[in-house]
């Protein structure tokens, strides 16, 4: 069972870009295009013959031209980087302009071979690769700009009620059959075209369900995997819920796959967008959206995966759009954009257009208001983590959990320590792989392996202890002593578990905080019991714990002593302690005792005042120069000094 609340007053999860694309609306005289591949919107006045404006969310200027207009124009579309444009007007032929610097900007066009065919789409394959898809087959060919011609490179028969394109995977999927409801996609790659295997579409069995209609498909990458949506219309009945999208994963080798079913438990208009990897169902009549997320755990039929929307149905936030019309000036207010207008066309993944006022929008996921909509706070890290922009809101669902008005449970806090440090060591072995890949130069494939990219869902040590746990400790919060404690010493158990080497600085702020709530006798067992791992610097602030806490000078010894790599740091703190015996039976028993000072040793001797402490080290190294050299004498220059200090 999913626990959502309510959702808060004025919370949103979804909310249109604050800078749309302004185009040209739609008019007698304004015909207005979206070419999904380059989302780009076309406004084509007059046909062409008094101008053409093109934009895009990502263009920084607007491209403008005018071209012949040769009646009316039923498809428009670039080719990547602008440089030939396809128009078409007729059923029959594509038209063409180069738009490539020094080449004549002359239409030049192609028909289609088959005889009777008619076209009812194209689509950019590459910068100069271009494929017909007629009610017949389709006809894949590759452009000659400076020869002002095309090539056919290959076709393929077969009867086409529709067609979708996928510019993102390079899939192009046909309906084929009576219904529709057959589907066979290809795959285009460096001017090939591969058959891949058809699948079927199960259509309801309502005999009023007709055929399978192109604004009941969509085609979206999800998780890096290509899916076909179908959104599956049926009435509510007692044993059926409503209307249903259904996931079908498609690969390139081995037979589509239904994978998934979205419950959407009503009826009537809707729309779909992708949006951060997460399915957005936009409803018409009720005017909210709902997402859906696949990647959380769901109930399994033992077939698909059958997932209910994540958080309760909200609508896209209010936003406001300038006043329209020849009376609007500058100083006027903006009026509110009307949502879920019958006037949007929602394209993939996350596009949505009002041609008759002249926007184009990108629909976006606020994460923010989300965190206290979902209750449990696994799923709730589970749905974060997978989000692009997630650190920031993550660290403070942390913040929160650890406030004294919000506190959690310790083994929910360790739920949501684990699954951040799940991440973290994924991270960590994928670029451990990659550097001993580069390093060893075991990568048989000829291009180099990719780095792997770190997301937003990757929170290091350094990021919860400059965010979250430095922060936590600070506060006078009125929080248990043995609370803030255990939350420190949970994430360095999880750290521990996902074998993650602990950062000195954690160990520090335990030992500190542990310090400074007296809590002596849990610092001594952690460090008696190895909970706090052995370090140079965890030794060292041991060291300075002593005037308050005077066993840490002894548990610094002894730390030293289990590195085996700090005799030296042990010899400066013994001497440092006036223990000139202790530091000389400490490098005789690690057989260093041949290589010591003699000056360092004989001078901490003299500080003591000790004449008996001189004399006894005094003895010991003219010990160790009769056996070393055979004579007891130091050096003449030693032997001056130390005449003088004795």
């Amino acid at each position: 069972m999913v626990t959502m609340a309510l959702p808060p007053p004025g919370g949103h999860y979804l909310e249109l870009c604050e800078s749309p694309v302004q185009f040209e609306k739609v008019s007698s005289v304004n015909n207005v295009f979206f070419d999904e591949a380059n989302k780009q919107v076309f406004a084509v006045r007059s046909g062409g013959a008094t101008g053409v404006v093109v934009k895009g969310p990502d263009d920084k200027s607007c491209i403008s031209f005018r071209m012949e207009d040769k009646g009316e124009v039923k498809c428009i579309k670039f080719s990547s980087g602008n440089k030939i444009l396809a128009v078409q007007r007729t059923p029959k032929a594509v038209d063409f302009i180069n738009f490539i610097p020094d080449l004549p900007q002359m239409e030049y066009s192609q028909e289609c071979k088959t005889k009777n065919a008619n076209i009812l789409s194209f689509c950019w394959i590459s910068a100069n690769e271009i494929v017909f898809i007629t009610d017949q087959g389709i006809e894949f060919y590759q452009v000659l700009p400076d020869k002002r011609s095309l090539k056919l490179l290959k076709n393929q028969s077969i009867n086409v009620n529709w067609c979708m394109y996928s510019p993102e995977t390079a899939v192009l999927l046909l309906s084929t059959t009576v219904h529709g409801n057959v589907l066979q996609p290809f795959y285009f790659r460096s001017g090939t075209m591969s058959k891949m295997p058809k699948f079927e579409i199960e259509l309801p069995a309502s005999p009023k369900s007709g055929n399978l209609c192109l604004s009941d498909i969509i085609m979206a990458t999800i998780y890096g995997q290509l899916y076909v949506l179908y959104l599956k219309h049926q009435p509510r009945t007692p044993n059926n819920p409503g209307a249903e999208v259904i996931l079908y994963c498609l690969s390139r080798e081995g037979q589509c796959k239904k994978q998934h079913i979205l419950k959407l438990n009503t009826t009537g208009k809707f729309a779909l967008n992708v949006v951060d990897n997460l399915v957005v169902v936009h409803h018409q009549s009720s005017q909210t959206s709902m997402i859906f997320d696949i990647k959380l755990r769901a109930e399994f039929d033992g077939a698909v995966v059958i997932h209910p929307q994540v958080l309760p149905s909200l609508s896209i936030h209010p936003c406001k759009i300038p006043r329209a019309g020849p009376s609007a000036v500058t100083t006027q207010s903006p009026v509110p954009c009307e949502l879920y207008s019958s006037s949007w066309t929602v394209f993939q993944p996350d596009i949505i257009i009002n041609a008759s006022e002249g926007y184009l929008w990108c629909l976006q996921i606020k994460l923010q208001p989300i965190v206290h909509m979902l209750q449990d706070k696994g799923r709730l890290m589970d749905f974060l983590l997978q989000r692009k922009d997630c650190k920031m809101v993550t660290l403070s669902v942390c913040c929160q959990m650890l406030s004294a008005a919000e506190r959690g449970s310790l083994p929910v806090i360790a739920t949501v320590f684990d699954k951040l440090n799940q991440v973290y060591k994924e991270y960590l072995d994928a670029e451990q792989n990659y550097t001993l890949t580069v390093e060893s130069g075991t990568s048989r494939s000829s291009s180099t392996p990719k780095r792997p990219v770190r997301t937003q869902a990757v929170i290091d040590q350094s990021d919860m202890y400059t965010h979250v746990l430095s922060v936590f400790t600070e506060k006078k919060q009125g929080l248990p002593h043995k609370f803030v404690s255990a939350v420190l010493m949970e994430y360095i158990r999880s750290l521990n578990q996902y074998q993650i080497t602990v950062q000195h600085y954690l160990y520090e702020l335990v030992i500190k905080t542990l310090v400074q709530h007296s809590l002596f006798y849990m610092l001594h067992q952690f460090l008696q019991y190895h909970v706090l791992s052995d370090s140079k610097p965890l030794a060292c602030l041991l060291l300075s714990l002593e005037s308050t806490y005077p066993p840490a000078h002894q548990l610094s010894l002894d730390m030293l002593k289990r590195l085996s790599t700090a005799n030296d740091e042990i010899v400066e703190v013994l001497l440092s302690k006036h223990q000139v015996l202790g530091a000389l039976r400490f490098v005789r028993s690690v057989g260093s005792h041949d290589n010591i000072s003699a000056r360092k040793f004989l001078d901490a001797a003299r500080q003591t005042g000790d004449a008996m402490l001189f004399y006894t080290t005094f003895k010991f190294f003219e010990q160790r120069n009769q056996r070393l050299r055979g004579s007891s004498h130091f050096t003449p220059g030693k032997y001056r000094l130390l005449s003088a200090w004795w």
